[in-house]
């Protein structure tokens, strides 16, 4: 029998999901073919509404090979499990001859925790474990989110939290999940046969596909200890994420609550020297912790150092204490000592990372108004890590709608530990870019328009010009409008004084849930929504009710964020540019992401507006323009004014005809 042919595959899966072919996603097929086919990676920037998802999974199960797919955000996890796998491997079955299995696997502590649920959480103050149904309230929030997951535990099939709707607060779950280092282990728990997070495991290790995030596949690479089932394929969607997400994964967090948690864990597990040790070294880190000012600690101060190593020596004395002593009062020794020993290991990790220093950390304080003050530690640049642990034994095909920036894929290549692209060397993993396009027509769909009049905007102070083209650019709108904002202050502000201004709803991040949110926006063409980080990456609202997408400002890091302003300095130092590679490159993919939000349809139409001058007139200007959509720019206030008001009149009319 002759193999399917790629397009009859492709042709096979699109009609599956009620879609259309498109030259990008036929385009992306192939190259994701051939990468696989060929043991390379690949590099794919594809647009909004390509189908840059069957782009990828129809060469993946076509290989016949195990495939990872890895995301970064629950949305596209659920559309891949939910959507478009089941829709895929009905559509492709006749034509491949086998049904192609797929799973999802997330971190254990994503999964109910039978043990937990039914023999309670090892206690703080007190001996053994205590029944959190019977301590909360019945009637207070969080009683009623346990009393509901009693009652979900005894119907779910998978244990997964995002398959609880609606959600529980994390001190909810807090109370019936485990991360992998308090786990008991299936052969030594009870209820190890019936495990979710085991079940979850095992249905990956049979399967053709698995499903994961990109937490995941970052602890699978830097731990060590494999967590993903062997695989010949790796496909990462969200690309774009990916850097991000490994460095929150390699960074390690000390502050006096997590150590005071493990003196109190421990305290009853081992002798009374080893415990006063640990109690002694914690008080000592507390007072530091006082005192800490917010910022880089290029080098450790002496009184830290010799905080770090006790707190090091005492809470490896008490782990291997933890090994001998019995305390015969402590009700199920095995989970209390398995919670004491996770925190403890954690202390010991991070405190003993700190204390012998290296040049590729970056150390700083952190102070929180609720939670207080932490040092924390990350790499400096986790480029090495991904080049060694990624490339490895395996195709890699990365995917995004943002990855080239300011025109070429070298920006985003070298953040993953590539070379630029064409250099070869024994080392050097070597790699192609492609960039499928996207169906829309940006130059005729949107706008791109800088306000170039406006005053440059300072650190501080309000920018009362800034507030005054943003109204007028509403006004004209008609509301439609989604706010993009450099930080919550800005945000606020603005919401606070358009509200005076306008006539018209105006929603921020914050005061709802977000996905509340996003809805009322998207049900409510007079409708505003302004926010933050999230927004810049998290809205897809298709149709006449996102016309207009307005950023306050370009996007760069904050001059005082230690670990951005740390790794600009490595650059300089190396003799790169290290304004350009970190926070110019940094503020572009934002843009991108936020220029993104306008054309989620081949029927959209409006304007991006950025009332930052910079974009016009600075000399990394054109590097920002570059990495956003190819709309049609201007700088012409009136012109986008008529726009505006032109494309809302036409939105009423269509309205009023429908």
């Amino acid at each position: 029998m002759t193999k399917p042919s790629l397009p009859d595959l492709l042709h096979a899966a699109v009609t599956a999901v009620g879609g259309t072919e498109r030259p990008g996603q036929v385009a992306m097929a192939e190259a994701v073919a051939e990468a696989v086919d060929d043991q390379a990676h690949l590099l794919v920037q594809a647009g909004t509404g390509t189908g840059k998802s069957l782009g990828y999974l129809v060469p993946a199960l076509a290989h016949g090979e195990r495939v990872v797919v890895a995301t970064a955000t629950l949305a596209l996890q659920r559309q891949l499990v939910e959507r478009d796998l089941p829709r895929t491997v009905e559509a492709l079955h006749p034509l491949l001859r086998r049904r192609p299995e797929f799973a999802m696997l997330k971190g254990r502590s994503n999964y109910l925790c039978l043990h937990r649920l039914h023999e309670g959480v090892p206690q703080e103050e007190e001996d053994g474990l205590f029944d959190v149904f019977e301590q909360a309230t019945p009637t207070s929030k969080l009683g009623k989110d346990l009393l509901r997951l009693r009652d979900w535990a005894d119907e779910t099939e998978t244990g997964d939290r995002d398959a609880l709707t609606p959600g529980v607060s994390d001190k909810a779950w807090g109370q019936v999940s485990v991360s992998s280092r308090e786990c008991l282990g299936a052969s030594k728990c009870a209820y190890g046969a019936e495990c979710f997070a085991e079940a979850a495991r095992e249905r990956a290790k049979l399967a053709d596909v698995v499903v994961t995030n990109h937490a995941l596949l970052a602890i699978d690479a830097i731990e060590g200890a494999p967590v993903l089932p062997q695989h010949e394929v790796l496909i990462i969607d969200e690309a774009h994420e990916l850097v991000s997400r490994v460095t929150g994964v390699a960074t390690g967090e000390l502050t006096p609550g997590q150590v005071n948690r493990a003196v109190r864990r421990a305290a009853k597990l081992v002798n009374e020297k080893a415990a006063d040790q640990l109690q002694t070294a914690s008080e000592t880190f507390e007072r530091l912790m006082e005192l800490a000012l917010p910022g880089r600690l290029e080098e450790i101060p002496e009184d830290l150092g010799y905080c770090l190593m006790a707190l090091r020596d005492a809470a490896r004395t008490v782990i291997s204490a933890l090994g001998s002593t019995r305390d015969k009062s402590v009700q199920d020794e095995d989970a209390v000592r398995k919670q004491a020993l996770a925190s403890l290991e954690n202390v010991h990790a991070v405190a003993e990372r700190i204390a012998n220093g290296s040049e590729y950390d970056v150390v700083w304080y952190e102070r929180h108004d609720r939670f207080g003050a932490s040092l924390r530690v990350a790499p400096l640049s986790v480029s090495g890590l991904l080049r060694e642990k990624l490339f490895d034994d395996r195709s890699v095909t990365l995917t995004s709608a943002t990855l080239k920036l300011g025109g070429d894929f070298n920006g985003v290549a070298a953040s993953l530990g590539l070379a630029p692209e064409g250099t070869e060397g024994e080392d050097v993993p070597p790699w192609k870019g492609l960039d499928v396009g996207s169906p829309f027509d940006y130059s005729k769909q949107g706008i791109l328009y800088v306000a170039k009049h406006l005053a440059q905007p300072g650190r501080e102070g309000s920018r009362t010009d800034m507030l005054d083209e943003l109204t007028e650019l509403i006004e004209a709108a008609g509301g439609r409008t989604l706010g993009l904002f450099s930080s919550m202050r800005a945000a606020q502000a603005a919401a606070e004084e358009l509200r005076g201004r306008l006539d018209l709803p105006i929603l921020l991040q914050g005061e709802e849930t977000l996905g509340e949110l996003i809805r009322a926006f998207a049900e409510d063409a007079r409708t505003c929504l302004f926010g933050t980080l999230s927004l810049w990456q998290g809205v897809d609202v298709p149709g006449a009710n996102c016309q207009l997408v307005v950023m306050d400002r370009v996007p760069f890091p904050r001059p005082d964020d230690p670990l951005m302003s740390a790794r600009q300095k490595a650059v300089e130092e190396a003799g790169g540019n290290g304004f350009m590679s970190v926070a110019a490159t940094h503020a572009a993919l934002l843009m991108a992401q936020g220029a993104g939000r306008l054309v989620r349809a081949t029927g959209d139409r409006g304007v991006v507006a950025v009332l930052d001058p910079r974009v016009e007139r600075a000399r990394y200007g054109s590097f920002l323009r570059k990495s956003m959509p190819e709309f049609w720019y201007t700088t012409d206030r009136n012109q986008v004014r008529r726009s505006l008001a032109a494309i809302d009149a036409a939105a009423k009319a269509a309205q009023a005809d429908a």
